[in-house]
């Protein structure tokens, strides 16, 4: 997927330290081996004349919250952060399929995850060890119906779920779901061709981060793009009326000042 034209992602937070930007789809976090093709990164440092560090990646096909550090200090110590784990991401995303009931509302995937070449992870053995935190937010069916006969009457059978990466292995949410049988809907890579042929993009968004930066805690949250809302539509999850699905974006910084809409949130 690409972009109509080069976009400048929106500036959902900043301070001395740290820039926060909602990233659309369809756009690379850095630059690509194509250094012909657009990056969030070189697009916000051409836009706004200085340099930024990278501290995570989200991928090319994920929308959301996407982080950088505004100088060498804040990039240590951030990537530390994230070495330690103390930054806490949260994401939402649409599986294909019904989750097992007796899994209950939430639960943990601890599955190694393994680089097989050309960019594809898979579970194995072999790979790293890996931990997903997932919650069921909403299932797009509440009868008995199989599947398939609510796939003949209406949409088909999905789950909206909410997931925390322990660990940020590359592609590590979409391969965990897509080893438990629920591939993301709309991934090109992992999910099942044909289902997804006329899904326009991945059903993976970067919702919130909480981190903590130079003792002071911040909650972020990127909103939800007309894209994302359309596959909640689509797939029988707007309708649950909750904030998520209103395209809402905000932030606080824990005893610093009261949680306030970010910049552009509607």
């Amino acid at each position: 997927m690409t972009l109509p034209s080069p976009t400048v992602p929106l500036v959902l937070y900043e301070d001395a330290d740290l820039l926060a930007v909602d990233k659309p789809e369809g756009l690379s976090a850095i630059p690509e081996r194509d250094l012909t093709l657009p990056s969030a990164q070189r697009l916000l440092e051409a836009a706004r004349g200085e340099r930024l560090f990278v501290v995570h990646r989200i991928d090319k096909e994920v929308s959301g919250l996407l982080l950088f550090a505004r100088h060498a200090a804040a990039h240590r110590d951030l990537s530390i952060a994230f070495e330690k784990k103390e930054v806490e991401k949260r994401y939402l995303a649409i599986a294909w399929g019904a989750l097992d009931p007796k899994l209950g509302g939430r639960g943990e995937v601890s599955l190694p995850i393994h680089e097989f070449g050309s960019g594809r992870m898979g579970v194995d053995a072999r790979g790293k060890p890996s931990i997903t935190r997932w919650e069921r937010v909403h299932d797009s069916h509440k009868t008995s119906r199989s599947e398939a006969a609510d796939a003949a009457s209406g949409p088909p059978v999905t789950t909206l779920l909410r997931l925390s990466p322990v660990t940020g292995r590359r592609h590590q949410l979409r391969v965990h779901l897509y080893a438990l049988g629920h591939a993301l809907v709309g991934d090109p890579r992992y999910g099942e061709h044909g289902r997804n042929a006329d899904v326009p993009r991945l059903a993976l968004h970067a919702h919130e981060a909480r981190v903590n930066v130079g003792g002071r805690v911040l909650e972020l949250r990127a909103p939800l793009g007309p894209s994302f809302v359309g596959l909640l539509e689509r797939f029988g999850h707007r309708s649950m009326g909750i904030e998520i699905a209103r395209g809402q974006g905000s932030m606080g910084v824990e005893g610093v000042a009261p949680v306030a809409k970010a910049e552009g949130a509607a």
